[in-house]
């Protein structure tokens, strides 16, 4: 063998050497990294075994003590205690369910019985001398020949119409006080915030659902609901209701409206119920309700004061009457027209006042419909008292001074 390939030969052992430094360096990292994976796939079973205590990392105790200790997961409680846990938990036992019951003719047998006809809802709101008072909505009761009140328990008790109003659409009751346990604080409405948080309680859709709570906010202070009472198609009243975006349905009728405090701030009375339209609810404000009660309790009926006409919209009067019947100055656009013969004999016959004067104003207080014209009279006249009326006959402008008497219909 010469020189050269002597040269081959060494060359050929030398890479041999090499590679197989390369291939071992290669083999001991594979047997490594499964290794590690395979330890890493078993620390759980080792760990439950008891061989090997798993640390957790970044830990108070993997920093202190340089120690392995073991972690045992701990059940965590939350508390859901909110303040309208707690306002619900104050007053829902005092509201209570409505039931409207009426004598109607089994038209199979032509034979009378007693039926239930409808259910709303009530909030008790005082307890003395072993009875309890209840504050529901007047048409929750309308045309009943028995109301009967469900307890929180389901117990259903005979109850007692105290009083009522039409207009206002309040009723007040009484049952027997025994198996009262809650009676509802009434708050202060005029203390109330638009944004601030309303819980509405009642029986929506009935009993079945008694007692059912839903959240909102109060969506506005001051609106005005016009109210048909005789079904007329004219606007006999204009309710003043809280608005709230808090779920009312058929049933809530007469159920409480509350704030944050657990405090009744209104009485649930209507919502707009046409496609499409949610979150538009109302309630009577409870100082509103404060000042009916009374006078319901006592008198069984509000005393209104009364004027002693036929009141009608001069908006629904055809324009042509306007001018030709009424004579009226063009910048009269609204106000109510004596519509009746007036008697000789009531309050406005005995000031002067005659068929078809458009009245105007009452005490310098603009007056555009009957409905405004009768919550004035009620809100702040008194049977006895005066008004100064202002109205137009065969267009000239004209006031007369009426003592008004006693509405003999008050609460019809």
């Amino acid at each position: 063998m010469g020189f050269y390939d002597d040269d081959i030969y060494e060359m050929e052992r030398k890479r041999q050497r090499e590679s197989g430094k390369g291939r071992l360096i290669l083999t001991s990292i594979t047997s490594a990294v499964i290794g590690g994976m395979v330890v890493l796939l078993m620390l759980p079973a080792l760990s439950k075994t008891g061989y090997i205590s798993m640390v957790e990392p970044n830990t108070a105790n993997a920093m202190n003590n340089a120690a392995s200790t073991s972690v045992v997961a701990q059940p965590v409680s939350v508390s859901v205690y909110t303040a309208t846990v707690r306002a619900v938990e104050k007053v829902e036992n005092a509201v209570v369910g409505v039931i409207n019951i009426r004598r109607v003719v089994n038209w199979f047998n032509n034979s009378e019985q007693a039926v239930e006809s409808g259910e709303g809802s009530g909030v008790i709101f005082e307890k003395k001398n072993g009875k309890a008072h209840i504050i529901t909505n007047y048409h929750v009761i309308d045309q009943a020949e028995k109301v009967q009140v469900a307890l929180p328990s389901g117990e259903k008790v005979d109850a007692k119409v105290l009083g009522y109003d039409a207009f206002t659409d309040m009723a007040v009751l009484e049952i027997d006080g025994s198996k009262v346990t809650t009676v509802a604080e009434l708050g202060d409405s005029d203390a109330l915030k638009v944004g601030e948080p309303a819980i509405a309680i009642g029986n929506p859709l009935g009993l079945k659902f008694s007692r059912t709570v839903t959240q909102g906010i109060i969506s506005s202070l001051n609106r005005s609901m016009p109210i048909d009472v005789d079904n007329n198609g004219q606007d006999d009243w204009e309710l003043d209701v809280l608005q709230t975006d808090a779920a009312i349905n058929p049933g809530n009728s007469g159920g409480a409206l509350v704030n944050i405090y657990g405090q009744v701030i209104g009485i649930n009375s209507m919502k707009i119920a046409k496609e499409g339209v949610e979150g538009l609810g109302f309630a009577i404000p409870i100082n509103d309700v404060k000042k009916i009660v009374g006078e319901l309790m006592q008198h069984g009926r509000l005393q209104r004061a009364y004027l002693g006409i036929s009141p009608y919209d001069l908006v629904n009067v055809p324009r042509y009457h306007w001018k030709e019947t009424l004579h009226l100055p063009d910048d009269v656009q609204a106000g109510v027209v004596i519509m009746n013969d007036v008697d000789p004999f009531t309050p406005a016959g005995k000031a002067g006042l005659r068929q078809y004067d458009v009245i105007t104003k009452l005490d310098g207080q603009t007056i555009e419909n009957a409905a405004q014209l009768r919550k004035y009279l009620t809100l702040n006249k008194k049977p006895g008292e005066s008004v100064v009326v202002t109205f137009y006959r065969d267009g000239f402008k004209k006031t007369a001074t009426v003592k008004l008497a006693s509405d003999p219909n008050s609460g019809r």
